[in-house]
């Protein structure tokens, strides 16, 4: 038996035992002489000989609303389907009332007069109603949950379908602005062209398998920035001072992956590399219970004014918007340095 026909059938027993009680209470008159337990007895069992009507009749409503009534293209005809199906079932009950519960349950007398007294249609009517409303009511309700989910999945699909779709934009963005490095060594002919290319397929490796996580370690994203930045060093030599600093107190702490790495090879590839003089790039990461702080400052030629974003920081801009609804990203230019200051709160991190 699966969970669905089980909850049904645990509705259907829980309404049972209402109308029992409510019959009961009805039956069970001070003046009465019939013993408590007889009553409640013929009270279940009057309600469950009615049962079988009101469950088709309920069933076959929710069968008219969702189903036929699509393939109807006049709504007044689903109307006068569903009223007569009140109709007949009302008829249905009433005979079985007349001429089995009252007689051989009840143990009262009854007449046939009694199947169509208007007094009575109309109680048993509500009664249809009653149950019918309740089933339908559940019914839409878990039509509009089902609804809700699936709308849920589908915005989900769609921003995991962005999120990949911007970790392949940024991913090849960084492999090209390292060829570029290994190009200007190999023209130079420098001693360094293989150390940078064992470094560089580290951090392939990196990217085509830790990457595709929904997070990593912080420690690991770190590890990940400072084989970058050793990277760099190799073409660089003197002309650029680097500091980097950290004060972590959870370097396990979880994050997304190659979310700061984008930050940093902006400093590199529009700060170091188009700085004609002495430059310089300065990091600092730091957390304290799962709130990231992380600065990043690199010299530039330009005076400051409007800042243009690359692919790079538009991607990781919309990296943290999908994932982290609790963040702040500042980015300035001005007397010749870049500076980006990013605040997270790594605890409300969306698992998209």
């Amino acid at each position: 038996m699966n969970q669905r026909v089980g909850l049904h059938i645990l509705f259907w027993f829980g309404y049972l035992l209402f109308q029992a009680l409510i019959e009961f209470a009805w039956l069970n008159s001070p003046a009465s002489k019939t013993p408590v337990v007889e009553i409640g007895w013929m009270a279940f069992l009057g309600e469950l000989t009615q049962l079988p009507i009101k469950a088709a009749l309920s069933y076959f409503i929710i069968y008219l609303a969702n189903n036929l009534a699509s393939k109807i293209r006049n709504p007044a005809v689903s109307i006068i389907i569903g009223l007569c199906a009140f109709v007949v079932a009302v008829v249905l009950q009433r005979l079985l009332i007349v001429h089995l519960v009252l007689p051989d349950i009840y143990h009262e007398k009854t007449s046939p007069d009694f199947i169509f007294q208007w007094k009575r249609m109309i109680s048993t009517f509500l009664d249809m109603i009653f149950v019918v409303g309740i089933v339908v009511s559940i019914k839409q309700f878990r039509l509009s949950q089902r609804s809700k989910e699936k709308e849920k999945s589908l915005i989900k699909e769609k921003l995991e379908a962005e999120l990949k779709f911007l970790r392949t934009q940024t991913n090849p963005h960084f492999l090209f602005n390292t060829l570029n490095n290994i190009y200007a060594l190999a023209r130079k002919k420098s001693d360094e062209t293989a150390d940078v290319v064992l470094k560089l397929s580290k951090l392939l490796r990196f990217m085509l398998y830790e990457s595709k996580k929904n997070s990593i370690t912080l420690s690991e994203e770190l590890r990940v920035l400072s084989d970058y930045i050793e990277l760099e060093k190799i073409r660089y030599n003197e002309r650029l001072t680097i500091t980097f600093s950290r004060s972590i107190d959870d370097e396990t702490q979880p994050i997304a992956p190659l979310i700061l790495l984008p930050f940093v090879e902006n400093a590199f590839k529009h700060g170091a590399s188009e700085t004609r003089f002495n430059s310089f790039i300065y990091i600092d990461v730091q957390l304290q219970k799962r709130q990231l702080n992380f600065t990043i400052e690199n010299s530039t030629e330009d005076e400051g004014g409007v800042i243009v974003e690359n692919i790079g920081l538009s991607n990781v801009r919309r990296q943290l918007e999908l994932m982290y609804p609790e963040h702040r990203l500042d980015i300035k230019a001005c007397d010749k340095i870049f500076k980006v200051n990013l605040t997270i709160n790594l605890q409300r991190h969306e698992a998209v």
